[in-house]
């Protein structure tokens, strides 16, 4: 959501009031600001750094969507209004942003709008799956229910990408940490074996320890150069990842690599077949479930097999032959499709191919950390060997020469 700065009259008192708003777009904010009684004089966007951080702060956690939907679900079951409903839990979610935009969605529902299209204005909280399902809610009568597969969905979404996040945790604090301690060996201890050979008359340093030397002298006079390359470095890539071919190629190396291609396999798979799943049993037309499908994954190599399918589809041909030698699914994506189709048991086909994944994904997490960790393990090794090699080179070479006696130079050579 975005910030906004906005002077108002209070129509009872007439105190004039400035403050700031988070909303989606200035309509939106300016409907919020009217709904609390006041006149609104003028309204702008915080450009200004603090805010785009506050707006970061503020997005919207997976956590608390699962817990409006259970929650609405549950009143909405009871048979209480909708806005009733909406107000109900506006009240009790602890969550800020969210509470700004449920109030949005009451303002839009009581002008007369359906619940999903007043969700939809908000596509960063309720994405393009949830509003279908609670449109197809909505039309079938069913809305408590379709709540409730949501919220199933999405616990479950959120529990697995939980368990990949968390894998990766202990790779980028051991790169990380052996980052620092290069850093340290390099810029405070490299220097003093320097110290020590400055006063030796004809003394050379080790070519290995020159290298390093070099790199020291380099980070301590021109340390601020660096950080500009780094911090260019991460900004661009962050904006690049972002283009069409950076997306296609990270999404493609994730589907490729050694070690983490099964993972992410596995993970694409369990992804598609518990929103497909959950999108069939809302009564969703199969196109329209690949459709949404095929954003919600969230790959785009994936995503254009399952558009090309979508076109055969149209054609008359089953979901399943489509599908069947895609390098982009597992075999038994398809294999459970075509059972699904014969039997007409589509919903709990994808079901179980979803628990399946989900599982072999938690499988794929251990198999990835045991072949991490000594890989992490041998990279620290070869570099901790490298400069304590350049550390200990000169130092036995000085020794040496002391042993031998009567030179007046000393010339050590790796």
């Amino acid at each position: 959501m975005l910030v906004y700065k906005y002077e108002a009259r209070n129509s009872s008192t007439g105190q004039i009031i400035k403050a700031k708003v988070e909303a989606d777009n200035d309509k939106e904010a300016a409907k919020l600001i009217r709904q609390q009684g006041l006149t609104l004089l003028s309204i702008k966007l915080d450009k200004s750094p603090i805010a785009g951080f506050t707006s970061i702060l503020n997005r919207v956690r997976s956590k608390d969507i699962v817990l409006f939907s259970r929650q609405l679900s549950t009143l909405i079951n009871a048979g209480l209004p909708i806005v009733q409903s909406l107000r109900s839990v506006a009240g009790q979610t602890q969550s800020k942003p969210l509470k700004v935009v449920v109030n949005s969605v009451i303002a839009s529902v009581i002008a007369g709008s359906s619940l999903s299209a007043a969700m939809g204005k908000y596509p960063k909280v309720f994405n393009k799956v949830y509003t279908s399902i609670v449109m197809a809610g909505e039309s079938s009568g069913t809305l408590d229910k379709a709540l409730e597969r949501l919220a199933d969905q999405q616990e479950k979404d959120a529990e697995i990408i939980s368990k990949v996040r968390g894998a990766m945790i202990y790779p980028c604090i051991v790169m990380l940490v052996m980052i620092c301690v290069v850093g340290f060996m390099i810029v405070k201890v490299l220097p003093q074996v320097e110290n020590i050979y400055s006063g030796l008359p004809g003394a050379h340093l080790p070519l290995l320890t020159s290298l390093l030397l070099d790199l020291s002298h380099f980070i301590i006079n021109f340390w601020w150069l660096v950080l500009v390359v780094v911090a260019v470095l991460a900004f661009g890539t962050s904006r690049w990842v972002n283009t069409v071919g950076g997306r296609s190629l990270m999404d493609r190396i994730k589907m490729s690599m050694w070690p983490i291609k099964g993972l992410f396999m596995k993970l694409y798979m369990a992804r598609f077949a518990r929103t497909a799943s959950t999108l069939v049993a809302s009564g969703l037309p199969l196109i329209e479930v690949m459709e949404i499908t095929s954003d919600a994954v969230n790959n785009v190599h994936i995503k254009k097999s399952l558009q090309q399918a979508e076109d055969k589809v149209k054609g008359g041909k089953a979901l399943s032959d489509v599908l069947v030698g895609d390098p982009n699914f597992l075999e038994l994506v398809p294999n459970m499709l075509h059972i699904g189709e014969q039997s007409g048991a589509m919903e709990t086909m994808l079901e179980k191919v979803a628990t399946y994944y989900e599982k072999e994904v938690d499988n794929e997490i251990k198999s990835v950390s045991t072949i991490i960790e000594p890989v992490l393990m041998i990279i620290m090794g070869i570099i901790a060997l490298l400069i304590v090699a350049a550390i200990l080179l000169p130092i036995y070479g000085l020794a040496g020469a002391g042993l031998g006696g009567g030179s007046s130079s000393t010339t050590v050579n790796l």
